[in-house]
């Protein structure tokens, strides 16, 4: 990996008209998550409040980059029935929508025939590229930048063509 990586925040902040992110995962275990994962586990209560301590900084930076013309979507492919942190993940997502962003979901049997890459990413203007590496457990293992074409083009095929086949939030059922 490498020794620097830019932080999200400048990266988003640099973005100029668009901002995607696909996850593949059906379980993450970040820490910064971990504390509300388990109040939501024992309560079945999400803390939605885009201003609270937990979400401000997130919808400030989003709906920064949406004011400045960025569009920023999130295509989450997932297997069914859902785990417990997908269950998680959308009781949360009304937050990302108030943020500016637009989420869609895709159940796993649908996104079989598309080329996917083998890491969670972001694709800032269709040209860089930030994967996102996991354990095998969820928790984060770093993160990567790269401005390789092809790379770029790989997750930029994909992002579309789960996008074009996923469900927006709204209408997603969980099962």
């Amino acid at each position: 990996m490498q020794p620097s990586v830019p932080s999200f925040t400048d990266q988003l902040r640099s973005a100029r008209w668009s901002a995607v992110h696909l996850e593949i995962r059906d379980r993450y275990s970040v820490d910064n998550e971990a504390e509300d994962f388990r109040a939501w586990q024992q309560t079945g209560q999400r803390d939605i409040d885009p201003t609270s301590a937990y979400w401000e900084s997130w919808v400030n930076l989003v709906q920064e980059a949406s004011a400045r013309g960025v569009a920023v979507r999130r295509a989450r492919i997932v297997s069914e029935p859902v785990t417990e942190y997908i269950r998680y993940e959308h009781a949360g997502t009304v937050v990302n929508l108030l943020a500016g962003e637009q989420v869609r979901w895709l159940p796993r049997r649908r996104a079989s025939d598309i080329a996917l890459p083998g890491n969670d990413f972001w694709l800032f203007d269709d040209r860089i590229v930030r994967w996102n590496h996991f354990t095998g457990d969820g928790a984060s293992a770093g993160q990567e930048v790269s401005e390789d074409p092809a790379a770029a083009k790989l997750c930029a095929t994909a992002f579309e063509s789960v996008w074009a086949r996923a469900v927006p939030h709204d209408q997603y059922e969980i099962r």
